[in-house]
């Protein structure tokens, strides 16, 4: 009985083996062309990616590229925007100085009339005639104020402390006093400022 128990659980081995085998054989197998089809496959995705990556970084180093190329232009708008307003300022300024100085060489031509009409007052002031005194002195007054305008003023001398900066001693005489010694006794010619620059000294006595 026992033995017969063996055989039976060695058939029903045998039996499961062989349908094992059978299943598998059953399976099917792919065919060297689908293997070669399924490795072409994945070689063109492989290349498609390579490209996709060659791209990516060809897009990324054109993008650094512009970046770079704006960075520049950038820079030189900027610099170019610094030149012409240094450039303007410049002109500015040239044209304002040439403008003072033709100002100052028109009136600086006009000095030599103040200095007739100071003489002509000089010696009217021992005349009797009213008129003459009057009519120079307006003249010379209307001038002067129109001058005085365009910045003339007059360098303030007599009496003053003799002053390199605005004086020319002419010559020296002896002070009556010694609170005189030093200082401006007399004008021989007037001396004027134009907007506080010196245009002509003053030409001076001075006390010794």
């Amino acid at each position: 009985m026992a033995k017969e128990n063996i055989d039976i659980e060695e058939k029903d081995t045998v039996q499961e083996q062989s349908v094992q085998e059978e299943t598998v054989k059953e399976e099917p197998q792919p065919s060297k062309k689908e293997l070669k089809r399924e490795a072409k496959k994945v070689e063109e995705l492989e290349k498609k990616l390579a490209e996709s990556e060659k791209k990516l970084i060809e897009s990324q180093t054109k993008a650094e590229d512009m970046e770079a190329r704006y960075k520049d232009a950038k820079d030189d708008y900027l610099r170019l925007m610094a030149e012409f307003e240094t450039f303007r300022r410049r002109s500015a300024e040239d044209r304002l100085s040439l403008v003072g100085s033709a100002s100052a060489d028109t009136i600086k031509g006009l000095l030599p009339v103040l200095d007739d009409f100071e003489r002509a007052m000089a010696m009217l002031e021992e005349s009797s005639d009213e008129a003459a005194k009057e009519g120079t002195s307006l003249i010379y007054n209307k001038l002067m104020g129109y001058l005085k305008t365009k910045g003339l003023s007059v360098i303030e001398a007599k009496g003053e402390k003799f002053d390199v900066d605005f004086h020319e001693a002419v010559t020296q005489f002896p002070a009556p006093d010694e609170s005189m010694k030093g200082k401006v006794m007399d004008v021989v010619q007037t001396g004027y400022l134009l907007n506080g620059k010196v245009l002509r000294y003053a030409k001076v006595v001075v006390g010794a």
